[in-house]
């Protein structure tokens, strides 16, 4: 966090990338505007999209000392408002897992080339893009650590599989390639507390490096404080001290 007595400035705007199979897609990109060193953060929004409230947290990252970048995994569905996008892609059963991990992939190349980077890049998002971090960081040994706030669907039966979706991320748990912090809300049903005891389960089975914060009287999206019904005061700002004291340790951030 800054002191009183120095220089504060952020910069954050709309970027093009370079994501799955070469394609461009935009992505919002937040920086602090100091000459240091930052650990960086690629963070995947929710099913409603490349909202308002991602790019709000994608400025918090990077008021918090880090390169932050937040791709529109929508971006080829074309444009409009964000819940039309929204419910384009709902319609279409989200964005393929595959195109996801190459998107992933691209924010961490465009994060780690930017002058100001230490190296080191996270992964972070919530409801389904806590999903995709879960994802990417078993599909890809690109990132050095993730954070997933309650993702839904992590944990599936098979005849949930679909084509975008054809595999349960929680399958892929013993490639696993860096550290995991897990967010979740005891009240939620996606996921449900049986299902994050089967990802729990599974991540001790396999050895990894991870650790689970569980919260009563929380439900889903109990850090979003746009949607009175959901938001949980006392869990959430926990919640972001679990996501500071994580990435401070595993990236080195300030």
């Amino acid at each position: 966090m800054p002191t009183t007595d120095q220089y504060e400035g952020l910069l954050a705007e709309t970027v093009s990338i370079t994501g799955h199979g070469g394609d461009e897609i935009h992505a919002y990109f937040a920086k602090p505007l100091t000459e240091d060193p930052r650990a960086a953060v690629v963070l995947f929004h929710h099913f409603p999209g490349w909202d308002e409230w991602y790019k709000e947290q994608t400025r918090r990252f990077a008021y918090h000392g880090y390169l932050a970048i937040c791709p529109d995994l929508y971006c080829r569905l074309g444009h409009g408002e964000v819940d039309d996008v929204a419910a384009l892609a709902r319609a279409q059963g989200g964005p393929p897992d595959d195109q996801v991990v190459g998107d992933a992939e691209g924010a961490g190349a465009f994060l780690r080339a930017h002058g100001g980077s230490n190296g080191k890049v996270g992964l972070w998002g919530t409801c389904s893009g806590g999903r995709h971090a879960f994802l990417v960081a078993c599909r890809s040994d690109g990132f050095d650590a993730a954070a997933d706030l309650w993702g839904g669907g992590v944990v599936a039966a098979p005849d949930e599989a679909t084509a975008s979706r054809p595999v349960a991320p929680v399958e892929f748990t013993a490639d696993l390639s860096c550290p995991l912090l897990g967010l979740f809300g005891n009240d939620d049903q996606s996921p449900t507390p049986e299902q994050v005891d089967r990802h729990d389960e599974e991540l001790r089975r396999n050895g990894k490096d991870y650790e689970f914060h569980r919260y009563d009287g929380a439900g889903h999206g109990f850090f979003y404080y746009d949607r009175p019904a959901a938001y949980r005061a006392e869990q959430a700002v926990d919640g972001w001290e679990k996501v500071w004291d994580f990435f401070g340790r595993k990236l080195g951030g300030k």
